[in-house]
């Protein structure tokens, strides 16, 4: 007769988990070759897929934003950005003004607080203006090429935004407008693009 390793105190009984116990040796594998189940799921994680975008997309819609859900982004941007550089700049050309004009205490304080406010506001307006028109142009020619990834759309909103910001201006500015914003259009896609653009350059080359 086999012996009961399990003893106890007053007669109850306390079990004795060991190796030996034949309830202990559950495998974690369901067959040979295949990953570690999970001991809790019992399912093995390869089956899983982690290659899943992090959002759910409407049926038949693109799985990025287009120009119209990034103008939103890129106006409220530029106005924070413009509000920045304004104010930085206003508060520097106040501390100069103030400093020559003797102003101390509350007048100053009061001083600095108007050309920042002044300065801010008026390049967060301008950014802004800018930003509008970018994205109204870059949705437009969009719509019209049906292209959303190309890089002419960006060269070519940002050339047609420079020209007709300095439309009023007369007919160099205007040109000189259309330049400037193809030569920072041309950097930004450079930038964004890097790599796509070597390995075109590589695929060329070869």
């Amino acid at each position: 007769m086999a012996m009961d390793n399990r003893s106890g105190i007053l007669g109850l009984v306390s079990p004795s988990y060991g190796a030996s116990d034949p309830g202990m040796n559950v495998p974690l594998t369901s067959n040979p070759g295949l990953s570690q189940l999970s001991p809790y799921l019992n399912f093995d994680p390869s089956y899983l897929q982690t290659s899943q975008p992090e959002f759910i997309a409407l049926e038949g819609q693109p799985q990025k934003r287009g120009r119209f859900e990034l103008a939103f982004s890129q106006i409220g941007g530029s106005c924070l950005i413009g509000a920045g550089l304004g104010g930085g700049q206003g508060l520097y050309r106040g501390l100069m003004e103030t400093a020559a004009a003797g102003h101390t205490g509350k007048i100053r304080r009061t001083q600095l607080l108007n050309y920042m406010m002044k300065r801010g506001s008026a390049s967060a307006n301008t950014l802004g203006v800018v930003a509008f028109m970018y994205s109204g142009l870059g949705w437009l020619i969009y719509y019209l090429r049906g292209s959303h990834e190309d890089h002419y759309n960006t060269a070519a909103a940002a050339t047609m935004t420079g020209m007709l910001y300095k439309s009023t201006a007369g007919l160099k500015k205007c040109a000189a407008g259309g330049l400037v914003g193809l030569g920072l259009s041309a950097l930004v896609v450079a930038f964004t693009s890097r790599d796509k653009l070597k390995d075109q350059y590589a695929a060329h080359r070869y």
